[in-house]
């Protein structure tokens, strides 16, 4: 039921008063009309008695408090949806920004939708292949995980991101795959960048994406990454997709929560934060995964630069805590012109043994997996060893695993932004480098394996 009143009190951009208001609930959609017929979007914040606090999605200049009428339009903010999505690119709130036409609905969704209940899930076990060796050789991605990247400000994980996307697939070839793509506060040279990057490499038919500028509002900056999960939801389990959610940049949406926090004058928890930025990230995070009885899934990596590259900062913490583990990237790698500048130790993927071996990718995955991340660690050792006391304080042993450090970072983390490994090529050259180690110091790997794959010398 649509209710109009003329009934504003009081504009403190980007909130408004009005009164007198009767059957208006939490989260409301609202539209405000100006004497010219100009209409601009809101949502109901808070309802208290027949005062309803309403939050503009554009921004009040111009708003005659006298003239100007409140439509309260009876539904929260709806995503129209349907398969002919793929392909197109929207804005934060769900418009065609591309030139192209409307989207005929099958069904319009509340964009809040529900996390999904812990005892419809199904556990992620199917491997994931983003092309890029060090998460599918190291941190496999498993579908229906939730796997974030955690960077930091000037390090490159836009285009880390446009790669996954390009690249990402199932490796059983009957399976639909889809990747839905927020951004997220962005700057227009970012969102121009993902949209010509998609477009240039054919991407964009299996993509959906929602570009958010750093000039939109922040409000519409709350909503764009549940317009993502809304079409990821419908296209997964109504349409049986594989969909890969891309959420980037997580600290815009977090900042954007906080200044909405600040202007409902609620009390701020850490660092300015509000105290439910937990419980919100997780009504998002937690719609990912797989049903039980349901062909389709979602799988999401989002992505978060950390303040003054702070692990124990709010954003970067508690995604940890909800999600299972985290892809980190190094200054340091990117320093030495490493691309991708994953860094390899400190991360993780809780799910990986449960998308690896045979028939998801191959039977020496775990082994090699294992063997490459405790060389890697003794190398690195090695070479700190080396800088203090010199190469002469070294046994050969050390210095084999101080060079197997190099290559390692040189040929198996160092793939650029163009190339697309697959997993037997990724797993062929770990164990190429493995050879520049004498076969008595594979412990982690099985006998069999060593004489079925490792390079003759």
């Amino acid at each position: 039921m649509i209710r109009e009143y003329k009934t504003i009190r009081e504009i403190a951009s980007p909130l408004m008063m009005v009164q007198q208001v009767e059957g208006v609930t939490y989260d409301e959609l609202a539209e405000i009309e100006l004497p010219n017929g100009e209409k601009r979007r809101c949502k109901v914040l808070e309802v208290n008695g027949d005062t309803a606090v309403v939050q503009l999605f554009e921004s009040a200049a111009g708003i005659n408090l006298k003239e100007s009428k409140v439509r309260f339009l009876g539904h929260s903010l709806e995503l129209a949806v349907s398969e002919d999505m793929l392909g197109r690119v929207f804005d934060g709130m769900g418009r065609p920004i591309d030139g192209g036409p409307e989207i005929l609905a099958e069904a319009y969704r509340d964009i809040n939708g529900l996390p999904m209940n812990p005892a419809a899930r199904d556990y992620p076990n199917e491997f994931i292949q983003t092309g890029v060796s060090t998460i599918d050789g190291l941190n496999t991605l498993v579908r229906g995980q939730k796997l974030p990247i955690f960077s930091g400000s000037g390090l490159p994980h836009a285009a880390l991101a446009a790669q996954i996307a390009r690249q990402a697939k199932v490796l059983d070839e009957s399976s639909n795959f889809a990747v839905v793509f927020a951004a997220i506060g962005i700057t227009f040279e970012e969102s121009e960048y993902f949209v010509q990057e998609f477009r240039r490499t054919g991407a964009i038919d299996r993509a959906v994406v929602f570009t958010n500028l750093a000039n939109d509002p922040a409000v519409e900056r709350i909503a764009t990454p549940r317009m993502a999960l809304t079409a990821a939801e419908y296209l997964a389990f109504e349409k049986d997709m594989h969909v890969l959610v891309i959420l980037t940049d997580i600290t815009n949406y977090a900042e954007a929560l906080r200044e909405v926090s600040a202007a409902k004058k609620e009390v701020p928890g850490r660092r300015g934060y509000p105290g439910y930025l937990y419980t919100d990230l997780a009504t998002m995070y937690e719609r990912a995964g797989r049903r039980i009885g349901k062909k389709g899934s979602i799988t999401m990596i989002p992505i978060l630069t950390m303040p003054e590259d702070d692990k124990t900062h709010p954003i970067p913490d508690l995604t940890g805590y909800i999600t299972e583990g985290q892809i980190i990237l190094s200054r340091e790698l990117y320093r030495k012109g490493i691309i991708p500048p994953v860094d390899v130790l400190p991360s993780l993927s809780r799910l990986k043994d449960k998308g690896v071996g045979p028939g998801k990718t191959r039977e020496d995955h775990a082994g090699t997996m294992n063997q490459l991340f405790a060389a890697y660690a003794k190398g690195k050792e090695a070479k700190e060893l080396m800088t203090i006391l010199g190469e002469a304080a070294l046994t050969d042993i050390d210095k084999l695993y101080a060079k197997f450090a190099d290559e390692f970072e040189k040929r198996y983390v160092n793939q650029g932004n163009e190339t697309n490994r697959s997993i037997e090529e990724t797993l062929n050259l770990g164990w190429e480098l493995l050879s520049i180690l004498p076969a008595s110091e594979l412990k982690r790997v099985k006998p069999e394996h060593i004489e079925k794959y490792l390079p003759k010398k």
